[in-house]
């Protein structure tokens, strides 16, 4: 029997890589002779370089950028050709934000697009997901060049300071490049919908302040481009999306552009079973998140796909709907303290189990 094995990473405990080969490990206790094919897969968030290295091969060129406090951190450019990949939450990722949203910039990120341009790329695609910030990427348009008449690169708290954005000195700096932001969610940047009101709360920004905050963004859409604020993807990674619509960048998601760079559809029609994985799957997986996107590829291909998940939080019908047809709990199996304690062997013995049942 060949099975697919496709999953996220289970954030917080296991990078995609390293999801994948627990579960091949389990799973190859209890059948040793079926094939087994690992794709790691991203949606543009943690994870989204190493995937694509991982698949296309290339050369990683290290960099130091800001992170969102002003400290400096290590980050890396994947350069295949003349396409350069970088990964927003290196720069602004959550694990490195200390105090709510509001606070950091995402000047760092802005940094990682001026290392793909020194590398010499033509082509360059920014993974959004993951980020802990919400400044509506006015950080990604000061360190391009961007001008204002008020402050930019000081994080969301700032921008009650701006009234006016000049971005054409950014535009001229990546002209002749073509710009791609990669997402895995497609609101725009404010109101009911956008990246304040979706994501504020799980980045620390408090449920009084929610209204204030967005108000801020709104302002900054205002003092530069309130129609691009309101097109899908501008909320992307706390409105780094709407930053990079700004400077010409065309929105693709996140999980199609990886499923093509590593083949999947074909991988998938050559397996009999696709098995894919997040740390967490919910009804929200189907905006844009790994599971709903490989689900979609193998409808495509015909293949039954089944999910192995920290927690599963969707009944049967809700899983069906998102073209899953069984789900696995790691927590449910092995338990809550086991589940973190040891990330890989629990999920390497949810996978021994799963594959009782589906096995031939």
């Amino acid at each position: 029997m060949r099975v697919l094995i496709a999953p996220d990473k289970f954030a917080g405990t296991l990078t995609a890589v390293e999801a994948a080969e627990a579960i091949a490990a389990g799973w190859a206790r209890q059948a040793p002779g079926d094939e087994l094919d690992l794709a790691p897969m991203a949606d543009g968030g943690p994870g989204f370089v190493d995937v694509l290295h991982a698949a296309q091969g290339g050369e990683l060129l290290g960099v130091t950028v800001e992170a969102p406090h002003g400290e400096k951190v290590p980050a890396t450019v994947l350069v295949v050709g003349d396409v350069a990949y970088v990964e927003a939450a290196q720069a602004c990722g959550i694990h490195l934000m200390d105090g709510g949203a509001e606070f950091g910039s995402t000047v760092g990120v802005g940094e990682l697009l001026i290392a793909a341009l020194e590398s010499g790329a033509r082509r360059i695609v920014v993974g959004l997901g993951g980020s802990g910030t919400n400044d509506g990427g006015a950080g990604v348009l000061a360190a391009l060049g961007a001008t204002s008449d008020g402050i930019l690169d000081s994080g969301a708290i700032a921008l009650d300071t701006v009234s006016r954005v000049d971005v054409a000195p950014a535009r001229a700096r990546l002209a002749g490049v073509t710009l791609v932001a990669a997402t895995d969610v497609d609101i725009p940047l404010t109101g009911m919908f956008g990246a304040t009101k979706t994501f504020g709360p799980q980045k620390g920004i408090d449920e009084d302040r929610i209204a204030e905050v967005d108000g801020w963004l709104e302002g900054f859409a205002t003092a530069s481009d309130r129609r691009t604020s309101l097109e899908k993807g501008a909320g992307a990674a706390g409105g780094i999306g709407f930053a990079l619509l700004l400077l010409g960048a065309s929105r693709e998601p996140g999980i199609e552009l990886v499923s093509e760079a590593v083949g999947l559809l074909a991988r998938a029609r050559a397996a009999d079973l696709v098995i894919t994985g997040e740390g967490a799957f919910d009804f929200s997986s189907r905006s844009g998140k790994v599971p709903y996107g490989v689900a979609e590829v193998c409808s495509q291909a015909l293949r039954p796909c089944v999910a192995l998940a920290g927690q599963v939080l969707v009944g049967s019908r809700e899983m069906r709907a998102l073209g899953i047809e069984s789900a696995y709990s790691l927590v449910d199996a092995v338990g809550e303290e086991r589940a973190f304690a040891d990330p890989a062997g629990a999920l390497a013995d949810l996978a021994e189990r799963v594959a009782r049942t589906w096995s031939r």
